[in-house]
């Protein structure tokens, strides 16, 4: 846990880059939590908000929202975009206050920065009895197999692996992915259902590397490595690439 610390505490260095390159979210996603929840929303608290690309997806739905962040600088991206339906609050998951429960709990790509311990239960606490909790991520790779090994070759002599391990070592070809099996066995939320909203995006090699500059594991590393990383993955990719940009979404209904 405390190096899942270190790498969640790591993106205000890059909170720039990171609302330039990282892609927001499709009206689809609102949607689809809106269906899911059968009743208006109209109170959500977001986990981990970062620099507020899906809170504001989800201030289009009207929302009063509330947009958690323990990061000063990527704070700081949210309020250049801050809509009148939308409040900041400066914390991390962990030491939020539990007096208020809202129709909606959501995190972006960021639940599996959360303290394990208590997890559930915390969250609970956040969600109205027969409110929704929604988590999803966008797990971006290249959709070129042989372009992806290339670049994974390229990065090899300085990192093996630059994704986040699933926090409660789900393999990954089970057909429940994490959170949905944490969720499954909390006896705090019930109806829990996956989805995949699958997405591809065509982008620059050089918007690809911004990318990459944002994700925990190259921000971690030490800048001449970095540079390396990123100096022989442009090498090896062409002008333009296609990502898969899938979001992986995982929904439950707080118990009543």
């Amino acid at each position: 846990m405390p190096g899942m610390v270190v790498r969640a505490l790591s993106f205000g260095a890059v909170a720039e880059a990171y609302e330039r390159f990282r892609p927001g979210y499709p009206v689809e996603l609102l949607d689809l939590v809106t269906s899911y929840a059968g009743e208006p929303i109209r109170t959500a608290l977001e986990i981990g908000a970062g620099t507020g690309k899906a809170t504001r997806l989800f201030a289009q739905g009207g929302i009063a929202i509330t947009a958690t962040e323990p990061d000063a600088a990527m704070l700081a991206e949210i309020h250049k975009h801050l809509s009148a339906n939308v409040t900041t609050l400066q914390s991390a998951f962990e030491d939020l206050p539990l007096d208020t429960a809202y129709d909606l709990v959501y995190s972006a790509a960021a639940l599996h920065w959360t303290n394990p311990e208590g997890r559930w239960d915390r969250m609970a606490a956040l969600v109205r009895p027969g409110g929704v909790f929604a988590s999803f991520g966008v797990p971006i790779g290249l959709a070129d197999p042989e372009l992806d090994e290339a670049a994974r070759a390229a990065r090899a002599p300085y990192l093996q692996d630059d994704g986040v391990p699933s926090p409660d070592g789900t393999p990954a070809d089970r057909p429940m992915k994490w959170p949905g099996t944490e969720l499954q066995q909390s006896k705090r939320f019930t109806d829990v259902q996956q989805t995949t909203i699958e997405r591809r995006l065509t982008m620059t090699a050089h918007d690809y590397i911004g990318y990459l500059s944002t994700v925990s594991a190259y921000v971690m590393l030490p800048p001449t490595d970095r540079a390396q990383v990123f100096r022989r993955s442009l090498e090896a990719l062409p002008q333009t690439v296609e990502i898969n940009a899938q979001i992986d979404i995982h929904l439950a209904r707080r118990d009543s």
